[in-house]
């Protein structure tokens, strides 16, 4: 392969911008997710219950973006947040299988963050 690239491989500054906002976003999500299911505990908690609402407005006024990426992560912190107060409601079956997704989701929102360094990354590499 040639030394010279072709000027539609090297990402532009906009793409390296988004890729890098959504790395921080998704990965802070992760995080916060990943704390928030592990401070407010198990069976019934009011601090939890306050928490699910607090991240379930947030992610409705996430949702209702016009972006397509907002509207993604909208729709995951909505559904933590719902998640979150039903784990907090202390019915058993409903707690495990709603602790249990929001493992899965703040797995899938650290995934996502990492895939979007990568991306960052790889397009700053081939910017210098």
């Amino acid at each position: 392969m040639s030394d010279i690239m072709k000027r539609d491989e090297i990402p532009s500054a906009k793409s390296l911008t988004k890729y890098g906002v959504a790395a921080v976003g998704y990965t802070a999500a992760g995080i916060f997710l990943s704390i928030l299911n592990t401070i407010t505990g198990t069976g019934f908690s009011i601090l939890g219950i306050v928490a699910g609402t607090v991240v379930f407005l947030l992610g409705i006024s996430s949702f209702l973006s016009k972006d397509p990426a907002d509207k993604k992560a909208g729709f995951i912190i909505t559904a933590a947040g719902v998640l979150t107060v039903i784990s907090k409601t202390g019915i058993p079956f409903f707690a495990g299988v709603s602790r249990t997704l929001l493992v899965i989701g703040a797995v899938g929102l650290l995934a996502l963050g990492v895939i979007n360094a990568v991306k960052f990354f790889r397009g700053l590499k081939k910017r210098s």
